[in-house]
């Protein structure tokens, strides 16, 4: 049923069937409507406006299915894909507009920043367009797009009293893909990675978690900036080197050859590696948020 590409780390390049993120994205949509018909999850009493968050994060994960299969399609360029994002944040724009959501953002030593409606136009685009862009790009290892991912939304379903029943279902199915993804048997391809990248954004600004959710994607951003500061200045991209048991590199382009710098390490244990600064980093914002 799925297209087979080569695993590019494993030896005589087995074909492993790609794309079956786009199931999280179906069985996701299929539990937050049913959400929404049980009524389970009530507006705030001071909003009167027709909302509902199940079906906001249907609408977000949805696009962002649409939008990896559309990568997978006709291979979009990095200009298109950094941009694309911000259609939807539109959902989530009318959500926090219409929840009268708090528009201040306590960042550590610097105070309390009330953005007004700056944090409606600019803050939640730039939130929903980082936060994807820099969750596709952590991957290419067996497990390290779907485990990593996994830990900062356990880390925010944490300190969501209200909202973490709108990702208990999806996460328990992802945690399936995160198993056989780690195992080397499929992998969850565009759809899936841009989905639970847009799953992150949106679930962290339906329940107001913007501090816990910056903190814990810094080393996706670390990632992302390494990547795109050597296109820029350097015009080479990271890559390592596959001798047939371990992974090394020659240069420091990401977060993957960063730690595999001169210094040979299994798929499976850059992978611990990258999990656990991941981890360190979710429950440091975790921490923050709730001090």
């Amino acid at each position: 049923m799925f297209p087979k590409v080569p695993d590019q780390h494993k030896v005589g390049k087995p074909l492993i069937p790609n794309g079956l993120g786009v199931l999280y994205v179906l069985f996701t949509t299929v539990y937050l409507f049913l959400l929404y018909f049980s009524g389970y999850i009530k507006n705030p009493v001071n909003v009167t406006a027709p909302i509902s968050a199940p079906l906001i994060l249907a609408a977000c994960i949805l696009f962002g299915g649409f939008m990896g299969l559309l990568d997978d399609w006709i291979d979009l360029k990095w200009r298109y894909k950094a941009f694309m994002p911000l259609i939807a944040a539109l959902p989530l724009i009318y959500f926090a507009y219409a929840t009268h959501a708090r528009t201040t953002i306590a960042l550590p030593f610097i105070g309390t920043i009330d953005f007004g409606l700056t944090y409606f136009y600019i803050i939640i685009p730039l939130i929903v367009m980082i936060v994807t862009n820099t969750v596709n790009q952590l991957g290419g290892l067996n497990g390290l797009e779907t485990l990593c991912p996994a830990i900062v939304i356990m880390g925010l379903m944490a300190i969501s009293p209200s909202y973490y029943v709108l990702m208990l279902g999806p996460l328990i199915f992802w945690l399936i893909l995160v198993y056989f993804n780690f195992k080397g048997k499929i992998f969850v391809g565009n759809s899936g990675s841009f989905a639970i990248g847009l799953t992150i954004a949106s679930f962290a600004v339906i329940s107001d978690l913007k501090l816990s959710l910056l903190i814990s994607i810094l080393p996706y951003i670390f990632n992302s900036s390494l990547i795109l500061l050597t296109i820029f200045f350097v015009r080479k991209r990271a890559g390592v080197n596959f001798d047939g048991k371990k992974l090394s590199s020659d240069h420091r382009r990401s977060l993957i050859t960063a730690i595999t710098y001169h210094r040979p390490l299994t798929e499976r244990e850059v992978v611990a590696i990258i999990s656990l600064i991941v981890a360190f980093f979710t429950l440091l914002g975790v921490l923050i948020q709730l001090t």
